[in-house]
């Protein structure tokens, strides 16, 4: 079946295929460049604070310095081309049949319409509000806080983003919710989406539910045996929820396999920053609304921005939520935690942008995990949610150009997490939001007395209690 490459030159690789998707190894330079512009940078120069290796991978980088950076100008040279070309550097774009860029430039299109809308954005206002029950707080975690202070009795404060307590239990509800609408301005009667935690599963569901839209949740069978308690949501709000043999990414494909099947009455609701544009753009517009609440409640709550931001990494929905408010806020630290299973070097984790190459994975180009041949690696994570071999094309592009920095934390010390938010805070978190809290253990030593960091807490970890219960047994 042949492939839209969008204008973008591709070297000969071996293709690996999922029906209508292409999952293609792709050699090209790393480092994004931009366009049109050969003015060079000054090199960033460090802060007091010297740069220390950590043992779970990467060097923790100080604060940039904002001086119309190189850093800066990239950003704005993609906000202007990404609306047209779906490109963050060279990552995103459309690598679908061309039997669906039809589709897609009429999704777009739409989508462009209702972002100026007032209408639709009245409408969605009060959805978030009465319906989701934004905005979430941002809450101060004074136990967590006293837990990481030095003998000295100093070290950062921490703040929870706390997107466990939306309905539904996840940020995944703010683009659903919105995605739903839109499908329905759209003249589409049927819902497909994939899910693996089962949190987008049951946003969609209940979406489609208020909305009286059919619903169909495609979920692996391996998902559904961790996370059977949202199956079981999902068939009480009304969904059909069908069994894919596999997990997260084989769901994906089969929920885009029906979707191409029925493009003049359905609509594939996506639930990650992933796929061929508008996709990643979509989500991520959708969830920025946690980065602006948390703009907001910061100037409230202190006077000034968060220092640093810290999210999980699954495909990318709940860190760029959080951190598109601030990518122009280059003294605001960026910091994505992903899933390092049982350990980076073991061939079971979910580090896609530390140990994964430039490829084409479901309609878009990103880091993906992949064999020499192009084949997808399975990805592994004690968070369902994480379980996905590839990651956003803007995540990617924030890589390349070092506005944000990417860690990786393990099953284990995800686990650990899990129990000393339960015991410190009283708060469940998902294992996926987990990771980030993870993370906490290596950051806060190395920061300033008095810094205020932000993590994301993006989902609510009842589904997880079972699995964090069984893990400690062994």
């Amino acid at each position: 079946m042949a492939c839209n490459f969008q204008s973008v030159f591709l070297p000969q690789g071996k293709l690996s295929r999922f029906g209508s998707i292409v999952s293609m190894k792709v050699n090209l330079p790393l480092k994004a460049q931009p366009e049109n512009d050969t003015q060079t940078m000054a090199p960033t120069m460090p802060s007091v604070t010297s740069k220390e290796t950590l043992s779970s991978g990467g060097v923790m980088c100080p604060p940039m310095i904002t001086t119309k950076s190189l850093t800066w100008r990239l950003l704005e040279a993609e906000e202007r081309k990404v609306g047209s070309t779906g490109k963050f550097g060279k990552y995103g774009g459309r690598f679908v049949p061309e039997t669906l860029i039809t589709c897609l430039d009429k999704l777009e299109a739409e989508f462009n319409l209702v972002m100026h809308d007032a209408e639709f954005q009245e409408e969605l206002a009060i959805a978030l509000r009465d319906y989701v029950g934004r905005e979430t707080p941002l809450y101060f975690a004074q136990r967590l806080t006293n837990h990481y202070k030095n003998s000295n009795g100093k070290g950062p404060e921490i703040y929870l983003k706390r997107e466990d307590l939306n309905h539904g239990g996840a940020h995944k509800i703010n683009n659903a919710i919105a995605q739903a609408m839109l499908a329905k301005r759209m003249g589409r009667k049927s819902i497909v989406a994939a899910t693996g935690a089962g949190q987008h599963g049951v946003a969609t569901a209940a979406a489609c539910a208020k909305l009286s839209l059919e619903c169909t949740i495609f979920m692996g069978s391996l998902d559904m045996e961790r996370q059977s308690s949202n199956v079981l949501l999902m068939n009480l709000l009304g969904a059909q929820v069908k069994f894919v043999d596999g997990n997260f990414k084989d769901a994906t494909s089969e929920a885009i396999r029906n979707w191409v099947g029925n493009l003049e009455t359905s609509y594939y609701l996506a639930g990650t920053a992933v796929g061929p544009h508008p996709s990643p753009t979509m989500v991520r517009e959708f969830q920025s609304i946690i980065g602006k609440e948390t703009r907001k409640q910061a100037m409230e709550k202190w006077g000034g921005k968060p220092d640093v931001l810290v999210a999980c990494v699954g495909s990318g929905s709940n860190a760029l939520g959080l951190f598109h408010e601030f990518l122009r806020d280059e003294d605001v630290r960026l910091i994505g935690v992903e899933a390092g299973g049982s350990g980076v070097d073991s061939g079971r984790h979910s580090a896609t942008l530390a140990r994964g190459e430039v490829g084409v994975y479901h309609g878009a180009m990103s880091y993906l995990l992949q064999d020499d041949e192009g084949q997808i690696v399975g990805a592994h994570s004690i968070g369902v949610g994480l379980e996905y071999p590839g990651v956003s094309p803007e995540l990617s592009f924030l890589k390349d150009i070092g506005r944000a920095e990417f860690y990786t934390v393990t099953d284990q010390e995800a686990i650990d997490a899990y129990r000393r938010l339960c015991r410190l805070e009283g708060i469940f978190p998902a294992l996926e939001a987990s990771h980030a809290l993870a993370f906490l253990e290596k950051l806060c030593p190395t920061l300033p007395h008095g810094t205020k960091v932000v993590v994301n807490c993006s989902g609510r970890g009842d589904k997880d209690a079972r699995t964090v219960f069984n893990y400690e047994l062994y």
